[in-house]
């Protein structure tokens, strides 16, 4: 039998900018750039999916859902995209998990990733073009890593193999690290088999009663870093567009990914454009299984709450946290209800309303204009409330909404934000134009300087369980419960 191997495909760049002036945060360089793909309409994408040991939690949702946006918003630019998302689906907790258990890896992690598919498309998450499993990808890994060994970047010691970090010069490069700054021990797995603590196993020696798979160097399993080189390298071709992923796989995953991927490939870039989302906060602090605040992603499905979910994500920045609680997410399920309204309102004649025909003719401009700025989703989402709460306001007036209403539906698909997803959720949202509609009137006296009847119009409000607030970007209201 021949060797296996790993097939790479040509990386010319085409120079030309992507139309429509879309630029993205890059980790590398710190900095938005122009969004220039490496074959003209078509968009390579890695994203670093879960590790199956144990259940789903919001945070693993959040990132789902982000790059599930980013990819949606690259295809309504007209790219074809083809995006990996992969499983990894052995390593030391796995493997505890399982014993703990008393069930073989597979069954835990094949339960989990059916679990997992229907979750995410529970969340409106468009299936990825690629699924690949780690256990499934042995034969290329090993392949990956005699490359590595070929080439000097990798040896061989008791039957584990280790990435030589220092024969690669640009390590640190995305984490902005000083190699030489590097402590030993810090997230650094110490071996006296390494010759460099700084070295990382790309390979390792099963234990007794581990799953393990045959290989020139011992009967073992993968490294974790080299899984997810070995499979962007098998099913995307080498160097792609876009890598992302948590900010919390920055260093060392990512960093190892490159250095292994780089090595190999013998060019550069690994990725075009590395992208990372910030970490999900629980009440201001750090969602953490050892502190026992973990929110379940069963737990927001089970409630019909998908959508709120997502819009509550999408108002923040990929980049940035996003602070969980249920006070936040109860004002994205209001807003999602405010949404639903504008989307369902009958229009009850055939008159045009001025605001509304100016919001629905610039909107879509508005929006893209956010997006193409590293997929500023606020500042989106922002647009898509100003258009229904115009929708809102016309159809209690009685003016035609239908235009409106189409534009509406498009910027929210693109959004993914599929507002029947939250069927089991209370719907209390027919009183939502009528709302819209004092709120704007009390927007108008306020600035006609007439306080009183504007303080009438919000005690009423709040008499009858709706809590105005007043912000920077104009009054927000809530159903007070």
């Amino acid at each position: 039998m021949s060797e296996p191997s790993i097939t790479t495909t040509p990386t010319t760049t085409i120079d030309a900018p992507a139309t429509g002036g879309l630029h993205l945060y890059s980790t590398l360089s710190r900095r938005k750039e122009p969004f220039v793909t490496i074959e003209p309409g078509k968009v390579r994408m890695y994203v670093c999916g879960v590790t199956v040991y144990d259940d789903a939690h919001i945070g693993h949702g959040m990132s789902a859902i982000i790059f599930d946006v980013i990819r949606r918003y690259l295809m309504h630019k007209g790219y074809q995209v083809e995006f990996a998302r992969n499983f990894t689906d052995i390593d030391d907790k796995i493997i505890a998990r399982a014993n703990a258990d008393g069930i073989s890896a597979d069954d835990l992690t094949s339960r989990l990733i059916a679990e997992w598919t229907v979750q995410i498309e529970q969340l409106n998450i468009l299936p990825a073009t690629i699924t690949p499993r780690a256990t499934e990808e042995v034969a290329e890994i090993i392949a990956m890593i005699q490359g590595l060994i070929a080439k000097g970047h990798a040896y061989e010691s008791q039957g584990d193999v280790y990435f030589r970090v220092r024969s690669f010069p640009g390590y640190g490069k995305l984490s902005h690290r000083n190699i030489d700054e590097l402590v030993s021990g810090a997230r650094i797995d110490v071996s006296e088999l390494k010759e460099d603590p700084l070295d990382f196993a790309l390979w390792k020696a099963a234990k007794p009663g581990e799953p393990s798979w045959s290989s020139p160097w011992s009967d073992g399993r993968p490294g974790w870093h080299i899984e997810c080189s070995a499979m962007c390298t098998h099913h995307l071709g080498g160097v792609v567009d876009i890598h992302g992923g948590g900010s919390d796989l920055i260093f060392p995953h990512h960093e190892n990914e490159i250095a292994q991927s780089e090595a190999f490939l013998g060019e550069e870039p690994y990725a075009r454009y590395w992208l990372h989302n910030g970490m999900v906060r629980l009440d201001g602090e750090k969602m953490s299984k050892s502190l026992g605040n973990v929110v379940w992603l069963s737990e927001i499905i089970d409630r019909g709450l998908q959508a709120a979910f997502r819009l509550m994500i999408l108002q923040s920045h990929y980049r940035q946290p996003v602070n969980y609680s249920e006070d936040v997410l109860e004002s994205s399920r209001v807003g999602v209800q405010r949404l639903r309204a504008a989307l369902t309102a009958e229009s009850t004649g055939d008159g045009r309303d001025e605001e509304l025909d100016r919001l629905a003719a610039s909107a879509l401009a508005d929006f893209e204009a956010a997006m193409d700025d590293d997929v500023n989703t606020p500042v989106a989402v922002a647009v898509i409330f100003g258009l229904a709460r115009a929708i809102n306001r016309a159809a209690a007036s009685g003016a035609n909404v239908a235009e409106g209403q189409a534009m509406l539906a498009r910027l929210l698909d693109v959004l993914g934000l599929d507002l029947q997803r939250d069927e089991n959720a209370p719907e209390p949202a027919s009183a939502a134009p009528f709302i819209d509609l004092l709120v704007q009137t009390r927007t108008e006296l306020r600035a006609a300087r007439q306080f009183a009847l504007a303080d009438t119009i919000r005690n009423r409000l709040t008499d009858l369980g709706v809590t105005l607030e007043d912000t920077a970007t104009g009054t927000i209201w809530k159903l007070s419960r």
